[in-house]
């Protein structure tokens, strides 16, 4: 049973990793989109060291791509189930009703 907390640890760890990483590196490809971009918008003069960013396309495609393996490492690990339980029931069975007692009432 150890295998299968450590198992589930690790998914969910690297899932909450993975996504915010490919959140920053998409939001960097849209910066560098804009800064691209930029030239067209204002006077000529503009640094020649801000226009060329070109890998703004890899930078997205990356940030897209570890966001849907954070997203899908959370969701496999069953992070929102919460953490692995001993005996835990198939979803169709009940629990145990507790005995209604009248003592203390």
């Amino acid at each position: 049973m150890a295998v299968n907390k450590l198992r589930w640890y690790v998914k969910a760890q690297l899932g909450v990793l993975l996504l915010p990483a490919g959140l920053c590196l998409f939001g960097e490809a849209v910066i560098r989109k804009g800064l691209q971009e930029l030239p067209r918008h204002l006077s000529p003069n503009v640094d020649p060291s801000l226009v060329n960013v070109r890998p703004w396309f890899w930078y997205g495609t990356l940030g897209l791509i570890l966001i849907n393996a954070g997203v899908g490492l959370m969701i496999e690990s069953g992070l929102l189930r919460g953490y692995p339980r001993l005996g835990r029931r198939p979803e169709g069975e009940a629990a145990p009703q507790a005995a209604a007692t009248d003592e203390g009432r």
